[in-house]
């Protein structure tokens, strides 16, 4: 039976039941806010890195393990609960809310972006874990209660604080904040509810000055997140600026990425980074477009598809030839297609391609729009990000490569811009496998754009393996002639196929430039 005899020397300043309810709503809004930041630190790390499976894996891991470090410490403060409690919620809020911040920050001037995840996810992880058994104990000092009971009451409430902590980062937060800021509101929600429950409904078990002290702290807490929150935009700014060799003369974080414009003093290069890869130069982008688009124009080329491409540069050269009629372009990110549409230096270079009649733009996932596709297209141009999380790897898979098939034309033909095969030899030979798994026949061919390094592309149909050649009518070319596509056959005896395997949606193989690597899962 549960006892429900309510202990004289609390001294609430409310009924029991009142205070009861009040410590399980600052479980509720505490788990909250724990969760919030544990995805903000699996945000900011697949930002700034993309790989979202290691930063998740790293994340979760360390505050596990770190939760259960403090459950094990909580021990130690069980003397004071109420103060140890509301100590334990500053230094949470704290560390919690400028958790994205320090990230940042590390990963622009220090580069020690990984050691800082792992001790911040362990703090706020050690911190979450002596909160746990604190509230435990006030719960217990209100009216005790049987064990089973208590624990699933606080547990009740902690995991209710989950599912609304969950839900409202990626729908009310990022939306409303962004990253930075929304993680510094929630730290100081943590503060408030936190430190002002026990300042107010424990005020009568804690010292005089204790109680000065906690009122000073939380003041303190509180002063520190608002010029947080005051300066968040500029010290994302100046972070930013420390990550890019030119002034950034627009920045953007969309639904999707980062989108950042940067451009030399000398005002001759401007750069498109997005989630901090480049793009484009505009010194030698001619090059990786000329090389993408023109040997997939030789043969029939009424309907093309461009997967990808928001730029508008690819979109250039296709609108190059009088006999293109229409070009579907597939996009997932509109603020790209807007910026390439409204910024004047990429309207130069784009050659206003978004205005030509010939020309449909759809936002959507590429290979949700494959799925539903019912067009046949006689070119299909794959000019998407690069495979460098799970996310974007998908679009390098057996899986993918087999819808683009079913959307050329009987003679159809593709080409993939397949990564570097000076940096990440594994993952561009991949591509070579994965389209023939895929049934398709395919050549790779490689160039040298200075910006990028050397560069690989596979040209692919569904009957033999394709030779690049230039149409006979091409356009005036800056870079490409038929010497450099015969020479772009040749790789390097170190640079060849190294027998790797194709990547599929259970098996992607993922990028990791960062570190020369190549992952499979």
């Amino acid at each position: 039976m549960t006892e429900t005899t309510d202990r004289p020397a609390s001294r609430l300043p409310v009924p029991p039941r009142v205070a009861r309810f009040l410590v399980l709503t600052a479980v509720f809004v505490c788990a909250a806010c724990g969760l919030v930041y544990e995805l903000a630190l699996v945000a900011i790390g697949s930002y700034l890195l993309g790989d979202t499976i290691t930063q998740a894996s790293v994340v979760l891991s360390v505050m596990v393990f770190a939760m259960g470090v403090g459950s094990l410490l909580s021990k130690r403060f069980q003397g004071n609960p109420a103060l140890s409690f509301a100590v334990v919620e500053g230094l949470l809020s704290l560390v919690g809310g400028l958790s994205v911040l320090l990230l940042y920050g590390a990963f622009a001037w220090f580069s020690a972006y990984q050691p800082a995840l792992v001790v911040l996810a362990f703090v706020i992880g050690a911190l979450i874990g002596v909160e746990i058994p604190l509230l435990m104990t006030l719960i217990q000092r209100i009216r005790r209660q049987d064990a089973s009971d208590a624990v699933a009451d606080l547990f009740a409430a902690d995991y209710v604080g989950g599912l609304i902590g969950g839900l409202a980062f990626p729908f009310v937060l990022l939306p409303l904040l962004g990253l930075p800021k929304g993680s510094v509101m929630v730290g100081a929600l943590n503060a408030v509810v936190g430190v002002a429950v026990v300042l107010w409904l424990f005020r009568a078990q804690l010292g005089r000055r204790a109680y000065a002290g906690l009122t000073a702290g939380l003041v303190v807490v509180l002063g520190v997140l608002g010029l947080a929150f005051a300066y968040a935009d500029q010290f994302e700014i100046d972070a930013r600026q420390a990550l890019y060799r030119d002034p950034i003369v627009y920045a953007e974080r969309s639904e999707y990425q980062e989108i950042v414009l940067t451009r030399s003093v000398d005002g001759e290069d401007v750069r498109m980074f997005l989630n901090g890869s480049l793009q484009f130069s505009t010194l030698d982008e001619y090059r990786y477009h000329e090389s993408l688009i023109h040997p997939v124009m030789d043969g029939p080329r009424e309907d093309v598809l461009v997967l990808g491409g928001g730029d508008g540069l690819a979109l250039r050269e296709i609108l190059a030839y009088d006999d293109v009629s229409s070009v579907t372009l597939v996009d997932l990110d509109p603020a790209v297609v807007e910026l390439a549409s409204t910024d004047p230096v990429i309207r130069e270079v784009n050659e206003d391609s978004f205005e030509d009649p010939r020309v449909e733009v759809v936002h959507t996932d590429a290979f949700r729009w494959l799925q539903e596709n019912g067009r046949e297209f006689d070119a299909v141009v794959a000019d998407l990000p690069d495979g460098d999380d799970v996310g974007t790897s998908k679009l390098y898979s057996v899986e993918f490569y087999a819808l683009v098939a079913e959307a050329m034309a009987e003679d159809g033909r593709l080409v993939v811009q397949a990564g570097s095969p000076f940096f990440a030899p594994e993952a561009f030979w991949s591509v070579n496998h994965t389209l023939e798994e895929a049934g398709l026949a395919s050549t790779p061919y490689n160039v040298d754009v200075p910006s990028f390094g050397n560069w690989g592309f596979y040209l692919a149909t569904e009957e033999a393996a394709p030779t690049p050649t230039l149409p006979g009518d091409a356009p005036p070319l800056r870079f490409l002639d038929e010497d450099l596509l015969a020479a772009s056959l040749v790789f390097p005896m170190d640079r060849r196929d190294p027998g790797v395997e194709e990547s599929t949606l259970m098996h992607p193989r993922v990028i990791d430039y960062q570190r020369g690597a190549w992952r499979g899962y």
